[in-house]
């Protein structure tokens, strides 16, 4: 474990590394031209920090960086995007309290979105699980596998977050769940009805000596268990399984919240985002719901004298392109 400090219990860049590129290639799936890449970026940088990449400090990426400077904006970028994931998974598998990726400056490029889902994909999800869910077919594993995705879909959560969640996050008497995100950092997200009715149907599943909501033999299920479920839901609702994980159904819950109109703020907070640049960047609608959004709601939206509302001015489509 290594602390906020920086400070490191013996913890290998190779076991640390592998263990990255393990998680990579089950969740993200990623192929093996990209894993290798990220294997001899991340090597790279461990031996130019003296093997030292796992414990290292800010000031390390800082001495890092620089050693970069020689380098095309293209490669840089490329090394930064492979620390800083490698540094979310040592974070996330609690193998260090902070991330010192922040320091690292990315070169001037434009940032790609997340991936989506439109409605009728989601659509497509749940009647799958209700199908599976159904009074004649239910089974404990459809039960759970229902309620992370209306977890991960209706309330937004991240999977590690999902996967560790305590027995006392939930209680049947209240609408929401009580998150410990990242940093240690408490929050509670909302409870859809939906999701409510789920987790008291799993309630009569789950081992009620479990300390943890979704449980397994050993702990809690895992984040593996917890991809290779949604793969599977996602073939069986006819799409493709790459195109669908448990971080893909969280972006389709904030893009979808935000199209219908939730504050950016509140929206920030649910997710568990520490600055609002990151919901911002996270979400995304198209520029011509948000023109809409604007001419119906907004106060001076009643003294427009325009017959339709519909068309938007060369500059906010220009702006948006920019921005989508």
């Amino acid at each position: 474990m290594v602390g906020s400090g920086g400070s490191s219990e013996a913890l290998s860049d190779d076991e640390a590394i592998e263990g990255f590129l393990a998680m990579m290639a089950v969740e993200r799936g990623a192929a093996a031209n990209s894993l290798a890449a990220y294997r001899r970026d991340l090597f790279q940088a461990s031996h130019a920090l003296k093997g030292r990449l796992a414990a290292s400090t800010p000031e390390d990426m800082g001495a890092l960086q620089e050693k970069w400077s020689a380098l095309a904006p293209s490669s840089v970028a490329r090394k930064i995007s492979a620390v800083r994931q490698f540094f979310r998974y040592c974070v996330d598998e609690n193998m260090r309290g902070d991330d010192p990726s922040a320091q690292l400056v990315r070169p001037g490029q434009r940032r790609s979105l997340p991936k989506t889902l439109d409605h009728a994909a989601i659509a497509k999800l749940f009647a799958v699980l209700e199908a599976d869910c159904s009074e004649e077919n239910a089974k404990p594993a459809s039960i759970r596998l229902l309620v992370m995705v209306e977890l991960l879909y209706g309330s937004g959560l991240r999977a590690s977050e999902l996967v560790s969640l305590s027995a006392n996050a939930y209680a049947p008497d209240r609408p929401f769940l009580i998150i410990n995100g990242k940093g240690g950092q408490q929050r509670m997200v909302p409870l859809s009805g939906r999701a409510r009715s789920a987790l008291a149907r799993w309630q009569d599943y789950r081992p009620s000596d479990s300390l943890w909501l979704f449980p397994s033999r050993k702990a809690h299920i895992s984040r593996i268990r917890l991809f290779q479920s949604i793969k599977g839901l996602a073939l069986r609702a006819g799409l493709n399984p790459d195109a669908v994980s448990p971080h893909v159904l969280r972006h389709a819950f904030a893009t979808h919240l935000l199209q219908g109109g939730a504050d950016l703020r509140a929206l920030q907070m649910m997710l568990g985002h520490a600055d609002i640049t990151t919901t911002q960047i996270y979400t995304h609608v198209d520029a011509d719901h948000l023109v809409k959004l604007v001419n119906a709601r907004h106060p001076l939206a009643k003294f427009d004298k325009s017959s339709s509302g519909q068309s938007q001015p060369d500059s906010v489509a220009s702006q948006a392109d920019k921005t989508d």
